[in-house]
């Protein structure tokens, strides 16, 4: 995995790294000494101000040879040579003036993408992973990271790679290049586990399952129905099996398929009693049949173990709406919205509430969020569609409206 280092020169991007140069850290007890390094400093900031950062270096150089130890000119240097792609330059620099005051986190970073670049690797990610620990500044904190990725990935550390994206994702959501550099990392990590399976249990029922999902990615609904039906063959026990198969009949374009959902959702409850989403889909099917009182135990017995399970908060609200109890019903709908936004259905049979009530305006709002939602999600669709791959929650039942009376009025 390779994710190329952007570095630009500019008068702005010194002036972050670089500090007033200063003679002060010169020899004491030469007056002469210190009047050539004060011109050295004077130049060398002049330079700088005036946005010749190439005039500067031989400043620097020359105060750097009348004393080593002054840290400033070191780091102010290296930073130069950085800048203007000398990177193999830069490290001493770097590296003396980190020896000389290990307080300075941005050199630290311009260290660690150097080493980055040229070696060695342990070296580098020391560096960057201290350096990651302390920026702020949130550019130059993406390029330490994923420069950091890209050496942990190098040396087949997909776990530290995880870490660092994972964080990087939490600093910076909806990056773009840091979401491919995580779709690199967990497409990477789950090649991996499933090359693994295959070596060490290419006949169990894991290695079905994961062939099944697999298919289900790239729409081969009817290839994955098979795979599971072996998965439960090789194992009936397999945690959440049966579940998952009922998701797929469901979702199958064949009558026969989706008529043994049922059957399967029932065997996932039997197997696993907690298994809350079978008892929502055991409900939406009694409720798409109008028997409403199967429907209204199976979505009460998932609320019961999970209060916050919208789906079901959904489901129940339509039984209540088509009992005529509208009291009922809001709330329900009203807490799925505020618990997840983001769900279609709910804002659809909010706004069919709402105006059952005579609430035009937030009637009005929530057909408005339910359309903005819809279009988002054909979007979505389009886009894995051109990928020949599911999109996200493609197959889930019940995240489309279905005609009922709650609706239509």
């Amino acid at each position: 995995m390779h994710f190329p280092l952007r570095i630009v020169v500019s008068a702005c991007i010194l002036t972050a790294f670089c500090v007033k140069a200063s003679p002060a850290q010169t020899a004491s007890g030469d007056s002469r000494q210190y009047s050539d390094a004060r011109q050295h400093a004077e130049r060398a900031n002049e330079a700088l101000k005036s946005g010749h950062p190439e005039k500067a270096i031989p400043e620097f150089q020359a105060l750097i040879a009348a004393n080593p130890d002054n840290a400033d000119a070191q780091a102010n240097l290296g930073v130069l040579l950085y800048f203007q792609g000398q990177p193999a330059k830069a490290l001493d620099p770097f590296r003396a003036a980190l020896r000389l005051n290990p307080n300075l986190p941005k050199i630290r970073a311009l260290l660690g993408l150097s080493e980055a670049q040229l070696g060695p690797a342990d070296a580098a990610r020391s560096d960057l992973s201290a350096a990651l620990a302390t920026i702020a500044e949130p550019k130059l904190r993406k390029q330490v990271g994923l420069s950091l990725i890209e050496v942990v990935t190098a040396q087949h550390d997909l776990a530290a790679a995880a870490a660092t994206v994972h964080d990087l994702r939490e600093k910076a959501p909806g990056d773009s290049e840091i979401e491919y550099a995580a779709y690199r990392i967990y497409s990477d990590l789950a090649g991996e586990a499933l090359l693994s399976l295959s070596l060490t249990a290419p006949k169990s029922g894991q290695m079905q399952q994961a062939i099944a999902h697999e298919l289900e990615r790239v729409r081969d609904l009817p290839g994955a129905i098979a795979s599971m039906r072996r998965a439960i063959a090789a194992d009936p026990n397999l945690p959440g099996i049966h579940f998952e198969l009922a998701e797929a009949l469901h979702a199958s374009d064949s009558p026969t398929d989706r008529a043994e959902a049922e059957h399967e959702y029932l065997l996932a409850l039997e197997k696993n009693p907690r298994e809350t989403q079978a008892a929502v889909r055991l409900g939406d099917l009694y409720a798409d049949r109008s028997e409403w009182s199967s429907a209204t135990k199976y979505y009460q017995s998932a609320l019961a173990q999970r209060p916050d399970n919208v789906d079901a908060s959904v489901g129940l609200a339509r039984v209540y709406s088509e009992r005529g109890d509208t009291a009922s019903a809001l709330p329900l709908l009203q807490s799925a919205v505020q618990t997840d936004p983001t769900n279609i259905l709910a804002h659809f049979r909010l706004s069919a509430l709402y105006r059952r009530l005579h609430r035009p305006d937030d009637a009005a709002r929530e057909l408005a969020e339910y359309q903005r939602l819809k279009k988002l999600k054909e979007d979505l669709r389009a886009v894995y569609s051109t990928m020949k791959l599911s999109s996200p929650g493609e197959q889930s039942p019940g995240d489309e409206p279905k005609s009922d009376s709650g609706a239509s009025h």
